[in-house]
């Protein structure tokens, strides 16, 4: 019997700290559509409303319905909706770290409890011979459940961003972006283009790969969704040479996307050369982006917010800090936690200028993309580097509907005039050594921005018009004033209650207790105003 009680000790205080680790690549797979038998081939990239995104051998994005699809694909999809729930979920909102760590005490205290009555056990019915083997395991748990106590581990922590407070960054360059939330993640609409600065003067040396910009559609499911449940990363992914070589790993609050400043060789793409005064150029879809951290922005928005979020749901700051104080010590990550316990990123003019490792749990696809995330629709075949080009301009035309890019190469200045009609049609005019080459295409139809407002727009008619009553309110919440369409969302973004018809009053009666926002939207604009259930 003793030697019983001795093996159990030992198996349970071997397994009590026993952990199974399980890593899932993404891979290509054959989906099946159930309706036609036909088959399709790509890798999933993401799931958004009723569509499901494929990435294709070639690297282009196509959908498929999700009810189209077969009941194997769609187990497929759901465990991979399962997986980035799962990333972006989170039990509370914590503002210091120190409360971060009581999430886990109880099953640690039940542990502790068992192991102290497994030690007494030992003690009272086992020789002093056997206790020599004992002892030493279970002091050994004991030792360890008390560094789990008294740890601080960064990836417990988690923070839910409020939307109302990331919807105010993006304010000042409105109408060139357009925002809006659901439960899970802020979104943002926009065409990629800033209009607070000229593109691409300035590449230079062998950077030029004879790209130019063309807005993008990053519209409705091909919007930017920054999670609004940030989860620490327990081993932050480094953005390198290696990962997140493709895609956005930010988006500027102009509505501009952020690439990784390494290219796929490795090389500093600012330091070599390849971008404009601003940090920026184009993709072979002719998409503008950055690729460091947009500084300049800070000319015209306030020094206290954000100039972009990283797609991992955390802000990144200039020198600044969200306070007003000077920028503290920066961590491997490019950032720290504020002083409020929430982590942020910080911009610089140097290496590695803006996020060296993704600080927040994210999903990097087989192909070192960041997911999800929109994509840009390329209406041209890419071309090869111009060895030498100086790009000295870029102006949109007097129809707003292309752009005059001039470069100098050899002592001779030369251009690019290109434009694009409402039905698709896109045409390139290259002009070298006087002699000029037409191409045209097809391509997409030019998108526009919703030009309704988002957010807190306290000076607007809505505003002077709505009010809400009583607040706090425990049953009946009254409004007066403006009618529209009418949204009330708790203050983790999840959307509690719309509707459509004119509304004096709104039972909230069954509405946890908290801070909610109720948003009134018409043909004058949108106002979001706060109110607490008690």
């Amino acid at each position: 019997m003793k030697k019983v009680l001795t093996l159990l000790l030992l198996i349970f205080a071997s397994t009590a700290f026993a952990h199974d680790l399980n890593y899932e690549r993404v891979i290509a797979r054959t989906w099946h559509k159930q309706h036609d038998g036909r088959e399709l081939h790509g890798t999933f990239f993401m799931h958004k409303a009723d569509r499901v995104y494929l990435q294709d051998a070639q690297g282009a994005v196509f959908t498929v319905y999700f009810n189209d699809l077969s009941a194997a694909d769609q187990a497929f999809v759901q465990a991979k909706d399962n997986q980035i729930a799962r990333l972006n979920s989170f039990n509370t909102s914590v503002s210091n770290p120190e409360v971060a760590q009581s999430v886990p005490y109880g099953k640690y205290a039940f542990v502790f409890c068992l192991l102290l009555l497994a030690g007494l056990l030992a003690m009272r019915f086992l020789e002093k011979q056997s206790l020599r083997y004992v002892l030493p395991v279970l002091g050994f748990g004991v030792m360890t459940l008390l560094y789990s106590f008294s740890g601080k581990p960064l990836h417990m922590l988690q923070a839910a961003n409020d939307p109302i407070a990331m919807d105010s960054a993006f304010a000042p360059f409105r109408p060139n972006v357009h925002t809006f939330w659901d439960a899970t993640y802020f979104h943002v609409e926009s065409r990629g283009i800033p209009a607070t600065h000229e593109m691409m003067v300035g590449i230079s040396n062998h950077g030029w790969q004879q790209q130019v910009p063309i807005p993008q559609c990053y519209m409705d499911t091909n919007s930017w969704s920054i999670p609004l449940n940030p989860v620490m990363a327990a081993s932050p992914i480094p953005v390198d040479s290696v990962h997140f070589t493709r895609g956005a790993i930010a988006i500027a609050v102009n509505g501009v996307p952020i690439f990784n400043v390494h290219t796929n060789t490795g090389v500093d793409s600012y330091l070599d050369g390849q971008l404009d005064i601003y940090g920026g150029h184009c993709g072979r879809a002719d998409d503008y982006h950055y690729h460091t951290a947009p500084l300049s922005l800070y000319s015209y928005t306030s020094a206290h917010l954000p100039i972009a979020y990283g797609l991992d749901g955390f802000a990144v700051y200039g020198s600044i800090e969200p306070d007003g104080s000077a920028m503290q010590t920066l961590d491997a990550n490019h950032g720290h936690l504020g002083t409020n316990g929430v982590y942020h990123y910080h911009g610089t003019a140097t290496a590695p200028y803006m996020i060296a490792a993704m600080a927040g749990e994210v999903t990097e696809d087989a192909t070192h993309q960041l997911i999800p995330q929109p994509a840009a629709h390329p209406v041209r075949p890419s071309l090869t580097p111009l060895n030498g080009a100086l790009i000295t301009a870029c102006t949109p035309n007097a129809n707003n509907n292309g752009y005059n890019l001039t470069y100098t190469l050899n002592g001779v200045t030369d251009s690019v005039v290109y434009s694009w009609t409402n039905n698709g049609q896109y045409a390139f005019n290259f002009y070298v050594n006087g002699v000029l080459t037409t191409n045209n295409y097809n391509g997409f139809t030019q998108c526009t921005v919703p030009l309704t407002p988002v957010g807190i727009t306290p000076e607007n008619s809505v505003a002077t018009e709505l009010n809400i009553y009583p607040n706090p309110v425990t049953k009946t919440l009254y409004l007066k004033g403006a009618a529209g369409l009418v949204r009330i969302y708790s203050i983790d973004g999840k959307q509690v209650f719309m509707s459509n018809a004119t509304v004096q009053t709104i039972d909230v009666s069954r509405f946890d207790r908290g801070l909610y926002m109720l948003s009134v939207e018409n043909e004058k604009g949108r106002v979001t105003k706060k109110f607490i259930v008690q």
